[in-house]
C-alpha cells in the first residue's frame, strides 16, 4: 500500500480529498430524494408484518404493560403495576415503548413501532455522520448496509434494549466527530456525548461503555487546540455521561428498597450489584450468579476470533464484516501522512475503534452471549463500508486502489457465497447469481480508474448489489416471519442456532425452540430431561387482542380467545405460557379485590398472563426464577393479607409439581431450593389445586 499512500499526497488528487472531508458545499438534486427515500424503504421494510410477533419479548412487553398503567412501575422498570419486581435492566429502553401504550393502548403496534422509529432515526443519524466528510453517497451506502443487516432488521422491530442502544450509540459517535471538527463548541459536542451515552448505560448498563476507550482516546490525540484545553473537554463530557447515567442509579441506591420493587437479576436487591455482577463482569467471565448458567463448558457457544463468522452467528451480521475491515485498513493507509487533526483519518479511527474493540470483547465473552447483541456492530460496520468505499473510489486511478475495491469486492462475494450455502435449501440460486454478480463486479475493478465514470459506476453498483443481495434476501426472510420469546435469531429457518450449545434453531415463530434444565442434566429423546423436568414448550405467549396468531404457532390464544392446540399453559425460561379463555376468565374475576391477581414462578410465565389481563402477576424470583424475592416470609404475608389470587404451576419447567407428601422436584428454571422452591412448596403443601382449562391454579384464598 506504500504507493497508495504516497498518492494521497499528489498535488492533482489533494484537492478531491480534501473535498472529500469537507463536503460538499451544495447538493445535487438527486441528494435530498435519496436520502428521504431511504429513510422512507427503511420504514416500510420495518413495518412489514409488524403485528406477526405478537408481544414479541413478553418480559419486556409486561414491563412496558406496567409502565403504561404506573408511572412507579415506569420509572423503575417493574414487571408489573403493583411493582413486585423489576426487568434486569435499566428501563429507559422500556419507557418510549410504555408512554406509547399510555397514549395509545396496548398492543402489538403501540409496542414495536417505537422500535422501528429507533431503527429509521439510526439509519438517518449514521447517514448525516458519513456524508458530512465523505459526502452522499458514503452515506447512502451506509445507510443502506445498516438498513439491510438482517440482525438490525431483527432487533429494530423487537423490545429488548438493543434497539435504543445502538441508536444511542451512533449518536455518541456522531457527537464526538462533530467535536472533532473544531475547537470552538467542541465542548458542547462531547457533553452531548456523554448524555447519550450515559442514556445508553440507562438501557443496557456497562456494554454502553465499550466504545469509550476508543473515542475519548482518537480525541485527545487528534483533536484541535492544545492538549490540555482537550482533556478539558473530555473532562466535561465524562460528567455529563456520569450525570446522565447516575442519576437514576442514585435515586434507585437511595430509595427505601421496602417501598420500591426488588432490582430484578439481582442478589442482594442493589442495581449496582446486577451492574457489575449479572450484567457486567458476569458476561466477560462467565461467573454470572442467578443466570441459567456460564460459559465455562462453551454454554453460550466457543469463543475465540471465529465467533462473528459460525454457524450460528455469521449470517446475522457478518455479510460485510471482512469488507469493513479491509477497508479501514485502506482508510487508514490513505489518511495516513495527513494532519493531525484531519477528520477523515479521524474517522476512520473513531468508527473502526469502536467496530474492533466491540468485536473482541463479543467474541471472547464467555458469559451469557446471543446473536442478537450483533446489532450494536452493524452501524459501525456500516460506516466503514460507506467511507472506504468513497475513499478507494475517489483513488481509482491508481492501480492499487482499484485492486483493493475489487479485492474487496471479491471477499464479500466470497463470504456471501459461503454463507448462503450453509442454508442450502433456501434460495439455492441465490448464491450463484452473487457470485457472478461479484466476479464480473471485481474484474471489472481493477480497470475502474481506466475505463468511463459511467461505467466505473456501473461496475462499482453492480458490486454493491452483489454484496447486499445475501443480507437483503435475509432481511426479507426476516420481516417475513413472526420472532418470539427471549432468544431470536434473523434470516431464514436454520440460520441461526440460538445461544445455547444444543438448542436447535432459532427465533422464528416463537423464539427460540429448545430445551433446559438443570446446568448439566442430560436430555431424554424428545427433548425432555429425565423425570419430565426441563422441557421447553412451544407455547407463543398471548397474543394481542385482534393479532392473527403467527403462522405455524402451536400455543398462545388465536382471536376470540380460543387455545392453540398444543403447548398448554406451561411457561418456560425463555417463552411464555399459552392463556387459554378459562384462566384468562378466572384471573379477571374480582380482579380488583386483589394486589396481584396471581404470582408465578419465572418472568416469561407471569408476563403471559399479566398480558392476557393486563392485570398485575408477581414474577416469583425473577427472569430465572433465581432472584431472592419474594422470601417464603414475604409471600406469606401477601397472602395472608389477601393480597394474591392464585398461583400458577407451571408445570416441570416452572414451579414444578410437587408429589404426594410434599416432595417438590426442581422449582424454576434454574431448580435448587431457593425461595422459589420454598414458595412452591409451600403453596401446594397448603392450597386447594384448581384445574382452569388446561392451566394448574393454587387458590390461594381457600387453604386445604
Amino acid at each position: 500500500m506504500t504507493s497508495l499512500s504516497t498518492a494521497v499526497h499528489a498535488a492533482p488528487r489533494a484537492g478531491r480529498l480534501a473535498r472529500l472531508r469537507r463536503g460538499r458545499a451544495e447538493d445535487a438534486p438527486w441528494v435530498r430524494p435519496a436520502f428521504l427515500g431511504l429513510l422512507a424503504v427503511t420504514t416500510v421494510l420495518y413495518l412489514w408484518n409488524l403485528s406477526a410477533s405478537g408481544y414479541a419479548n413478553s418480559f419486556y412487553s409486561a414491563a412496558v404493560q406496567a409502565g403504561g398503567e404506573s408511572w412507579k412501575a415506569f420509572f423503575f422498570g417493574s414487571l408489573d403495576s403493583a411493582n413486585a419486581i423489576t426487568v434486569d435492566k435499566p428501563p429507559v429502553a422500556l419507557w418510549p415503548m410504555a408512554l406509547s401504550v399510555r397514549l395509545f393502548g396496548l398492543g402489538t403496534w403501540q409496542i414495536l413501532v417505537p422500535e422501528v422509529l429507533m431503527g429509521v432515526g439510526t439509519v438517518a443519524v449514521l447517514y448525516a455522520g458519513v456524508r458530512r466528510r465523505f459526502g452522499a453517497g458514503a452515506g447512502l451506502i451506509a445507510g443502506a448496509v445498516l438498513a439491510l443487516t438482517p440482525v438490525a432488521a431483527l432487533m429494530f422491530r423487537f423490545n429488548n434494549p438493543d434497539a435504543l442502544l445502538a441508536l444511542l450509540m451512533t449518536v455518541a459517535v456522531y457527537c464526538v466527530l462533530r467535536a472533532l471538527e473544531q475547537d470552538k463548541g467542541a465542548a458542547r459536542w462531547l457533553v452531548w456525548a456523554g448524555v447519550a451515552l450515559g442514556f445508553a448505560f440507562l438501557a443496557k448498563t456497562l456494554q454502553a461503555f465499550l466504545i469509550l476507550p476508543p473515542l475519548a482516546l482518537v480525541y485527545a490525540v487528534c483533536a484541535p487546540g492544545g492538549f490540555g484545553r482537550r482533556l478539558g473537554r473530555l473532562a466535561l463530557g465524562g460528567l455529563a455521561m456520569v450525570g446522565s447515567a447516575g442519576w437514576w442509579v442514585a435515586v434507585v441506591e437511595l430509595w427505601p428498597a421496602s417501598s420500591r420493587p426488588y432490582v430484578g437479576g439481582s442478589q442482594n436487591n442493589s442495581f449496582l450489584e446486577l451492574t457489575f455482577g449479572y450484567n457486567g463482569l458476569g458476561r466477560i467471565n462467565g461467573n454470572e450468579t442467578g443466570s441459567v448458567g456460564g460459559g465455562g463448558g462453551g454454554r453460550w457457544g466457543e469463543t475465540g476470533i471465529g465467533r462473528m463468522f459460525n454457524d450460528s452467528v455469521g449470517g446475522q451480521v457478518s455479510w460485510l464484516l471482512p469488507a469493513a475491515l479491509i477497508l479501514l485498513v485502506a482508510g487508514l493507509v490513505v489518511t495516513w501522512r495527513a494532519p493531525r487533526t484531519d477528520t477523515a483519518r479521524s474517522a476512520f479511527l473513531v468508527w473502526g475503534g469502536s467496530l474492533l474493540i466491540t468485536l473482541a470483547v463479543f467474541s471472547f465473552m464467555a458469559g451469557i452471549f446471543h446473536e442478537y447483541y450483533t446489532v450494536a456492530l452493524a452501524p459501525y460496520l456500516a460506516a466503514l463500508v460507506g467511507m472506504g468505499a468513497a475513499v478507494l473510489w475517489e483513488e481509482r486511478t491508481r492501480w492499487l486502489a482499484s485492486a483493493t475495491l475489487a479485492v474487496t469486492v471479491a471477499v464479500t462475494t466470497w463470504w456471501a457465497f459461503t454463507l448462503l450455502g450453509r442454508t442450502p435449501d433456501w434460495l439455492p440460486w441465490l448464491r450463484w447469481v452473487v457470485l457472478v454478480a461479484g466476479a464480473t463486479a471485481a474484474l471489472g475493478l481493477l480497470f475502474a480508474g481506466r475505463v468511463d465514470r459511467r461505467v466505473g459506476l456501473g461496475l462499482a453498483g453492480l458490486g454493491l448489489a452483489a454484496g447486499l443481495a445475501g443480507p437483503f434476501a435475509y432481511t426479507l426472510a426476516t420481516v417475513d416471519s413472526a420472532h418470539q420469546g427471549s432468544i431470536v435469531t434473523a434470516g431464514p429457518a436454520g440460520a441461526g442456532f440460538g445461544g445455547m450449545r444444543g438448542g436447535p434453531g432459532g427465533g422464528r415463530d416463537g423464539g427460540m425452540r429448545m430445551v433446559y434444565g438443570p446446568p448439566g442434566a442430560a436430555q431424554a429423546p424428545g427433548g425432555q430431561a429425565p423425570g419430565g423436568q426441563g422441557q421447553m414448550p412451544p407455547g407463543q405467549g398471548f397474543m394481542p387482542p385482534g393479532q392473527a396468531q403467527p403462522p405455524g404457532a402451536t400455543g398462545g390464544t388465536a382471536p376470540g380467545g380460543e387455545r392453540g392446540r398444543t403447548g398448554g399453559a406451561m411457561g418456560g425460561l425463555l417463552n411464555g405460557a399459552s392463556v387459554g379463555t378459562e384462566a384468562k376468565t378466572a384471573l379477571l374475576r374480582d380482579a380488583d379485590d386483589y394486589t396481584w391477581v396471581a404470582a408465578a414462578v419465572g418472568s416469561q410465565n407471569a408476563a403471559s398472563y399479566q398480558l392476557a389481563t393486563e392485570k398485575p402477576v408477581m414474577a416469583i424470583g425473577g427472569f430465572n426464577g433465581s432472584d431472592p424475592s419474594p422470601t417464603l416470609d414475604q409471600f406469606k404475608r401477601y397472602v395472608a393479607e389477601g393480597k394474591i389470587h392464585y398461583f400458577i404451576s407451571s408445570g416441570g419447567a416452572g414451579a414444578g409439581e410437587g408429589t404426594e407428601g410434599g416432595a417438590v422436584g426442581t422449582a424454576g428454571p434454574m431448580g435448587g431450593n431457593g425461595t422459589s422452591a420454598q414458595i412452591t412448596a409451600w403453596v401446594q403443601n397448603t392450597f386447594e389445586r384448581v384445574t382452569v382449562g388446561s392451566s394448574t391454579f393454587y387458590d390461594l384464598t381457600s387453604a386445604e
